[in-house]
């Protein structure tokens, strides 16, 4: 049985919020171990964010950016007025990483906590002992999911669908589906003449199948010539309704602590955003000695009161979209990024301003005609 040396801190999960936390804590002068099932594997997700919810991030971490990004509402075409970026993911997965954290290769099977640390037990009978534990291993899929399903193309052929180097972050132009499942097309250029068409599906319990999706964007590509057979695929699953963690000694991270955007399903940038700040909080614990208040300092980082304030009025709005019948649902995105750019920001990335976010959705609901209004009040 392997026993590792007693860390300052050990995080359990090696993707990209995993990572970010590791490498701050690193950076606060804390001895940091890192513990995943298979910590080299390469990250498969394609990772999006707005570029200003991370100025300072690497060019070497960003695969491309959409120049312009795009809204189409059935014949009307919106071009949004913020640079959106996709992610290199081995430039990233280079930028979070610090050589100075110990990466241990194993399955966290449990947590044991004690009055002077916490031991992590591996699978195979491995141990690692520190005074903190972050767990970054994500949340279990179910609840209310958004689903995607989605194929590669090369440049030449996504230039049908789309301008070359442009991002439609919604396309509405078919059918939004029937009932209660509605999707759209969703696509950004992944650098190196690649670009990534999906078709996505809005909040729903259970999340529409793949197979759904996959027929409708087969049918959609169809339209313009464009076959599916041998594209390299991508499937996405996100739960948006995760309850937030409860108060413990082990503190969750990244998608864990609750971060993922309940109505966009996007979680990275606050994850990244949030890495250093958290790092300094446990850090400033445990350099006074105050090992089991660490896990409180932290929590309150991650969820002060505003951030918990914005986090129940997004839940809120996503309760109020899933009332929507399927054919109204491309209306209210019309309406939404009609608003001006500082509303649309304050719902889709600020999460510490609810008067703002309060105010956006006020101005929403003013907009929309009534028979809009009586859905998103039932």
């Amino acid at each position: 049985m392997a026993v590792f040396d007693i860390a300052d801190v050990v995080v359990m999960g090696a993707g990209p919020s995993g990572r970010a936390i590791a490498s701050a804590c690193a950076n606060q002068g804390l001895d940091t171990a890192l513990v995943d099932p298979a910590p080299q594997r390469p990250w498969r997700n394609v990772y999006s964010l707005w570029k200003d919810e991370l100025p300072d991030i690497p060019d070497s971490a960003v695969a491309a950016t959409a120049d312009p990004a795009l809204v189409h509402i059935g014949e009307r075409e919106i071009v949004l007025p913020r640079e959106y970026a996709v992610l290199d993911n081995a430039g990233l997965r280079n930028w979070l990483s610090d050589e100075r954290v110990a990466v241990h290769t194993g399955i966290a099977t449990g947590v044991a906590h004690g009055p002077h640390g916490s031991l992590v037990r591996l699978s195979g009978g491995g141990r690692v002992t520190a005074r903190v534990v972050v767990d970054a291993r994500g949340v279990r899929h179910g609840g209310t999911e958004q689903t995607a399903y989605g194929v590669v193309l090369p440049r030449a052929l996504a230039e049908r669908l789309a301008p070359s180097g442009a991002a439609v972050f919604m396309d509405w132009r078919r059918d939004p589906g029937t009932g209660d499942a509605p999707s759209f097309r969703y696509l950004v250029p992944l650098g190196r003449e690649r670009v990534l068409v999906e078709e996505t599906s809005l909040a729903r319990k259970p999340g529409l199948g793949h197979d759904v999706l996959a027929h409708r964007l087969r049918a959609f590509l169809g339209e313009h010539g464009i076959s599916t057979d041998g594209r390299q695929e991508e499937q996405v699953r996100l739960r948006l309704d995760a309850p937030l963690p409860k108060p413990g000694r082990t503190i969750p991270f990244g998608a864990a602590a609750g971060l993922v955007h309940p109505a966009t399903g996007y979680s990275i940038a606050a994850s990244l955003r949030l890495a250093v700040p958290v790092a300094a909080a446990i850090a400033g614990h445990l350099d006074s000695g105050r090992t089991s208040a660490a896990a409180a300092a932290a929590r309150k980082v991650i969820w002060p009161p505003r951030a918990l304030a914005v986090h129940a009025l997004r839940r809120h709005a996503l309760h109020a979209l899933g009332n929507l019948p399927a054919t109204e649902v491309p209306e209210f995105f019309g309406l939404f990024f009609a608003l001006p750019p500082e509303h649309q920001r304050a719902f889709l990335s600020e999460r510490d301003d609810p008067r703002a976010l309060a105010s956006t959705m006020a101005r929403l609901f003013a907009s929309a005609p009534w028979r809009l209004r009586r859905s998103l009040l039932w």
